[in-house]
């Protein structure tokens, strides 16, 4: 007769065993909320820039096209022109136009420069005028302004800023009243 014997295992092969049939389901729930909300996430992600696009091009797009062919257009005096007047035709505020002026950089021993476009606006309607006949004077001026400049001014946050309000004030003192506003650059290096 064979004896039967039976292997007894212990204590701890009985947590082993139970470990992994306990974590299966586990597992399973975990994958199976987890990738519900994979699913909702990539669906926004990816809807997202197409509802952007949709409310741009059919609600916000046409809302300011109409609002823009309401209103009156304003025109942009370029290259000293001054205001432009007539029948039906919008009038423009007086500007005058400095191209290219080049200065050297105070402090650079001439080895910087400044190179500058700008519009200077104003209200009055005798500013384009007064700037053609004292173009000569103005132009000292601008010159004057932009070489005291140093680097390390250009540089600074704001910069551009102060420059607008030097170049007014000369500007003004110059023509011994007040008929520049506003400078514009439309072009400004440092070289």
């Amino acid at each position: 007769m064979p004896a039967k014997t039976e292997a007894k295992e212990s204590p701890s092969a009985d947590k082993e065993k139970a470990a992994p049939a306990a974590a299966a389901p586990a597992a399973s729930s975990k994958s199976a909320k987890g990738g519900g909300g994979l699913l909702p996430a990539l669906v926004v992600a990816l809807m997202a820039p197409v509802a952007s696009w949709a409310v741009a091009q059919f609600v916000v797009l046409p809302a300011l096209e109409k609002k823009l062919l309401a209103g009156t257009p304003a025109t942009l005096v370029v290259s000293g022109e001054g205001t432009k007047g007539g029948k039906g035709e919008p009038s423009a505020p007086p500007a005058y136009d400095f191209k290219d002026v080049v200065v050297n950089l105070a402090g650079t021993m001439g080895t910087r420069y400044l190179k500058t476009s700008f519009i200077v606006t104003g209200s009055d309607s005798s500013m384009h005028a007064a700037f053609e006949e004292n173009k000569v004077k103005l132009t000292d001026v601008t010159l004057n302004v932009l070489s005291s400049l140093t680097l390390a001014d250009l540089e600074e946050p704001g910069s551009k800023n102060v420059l607008r309000e030097k170049l007014v004030g000369a500007y003004n003192q110059a023509l011994g009243k007040k008929l520049a506003e506003q400078v514009y650059f439309s072009d400004f290096v440092v070289q």
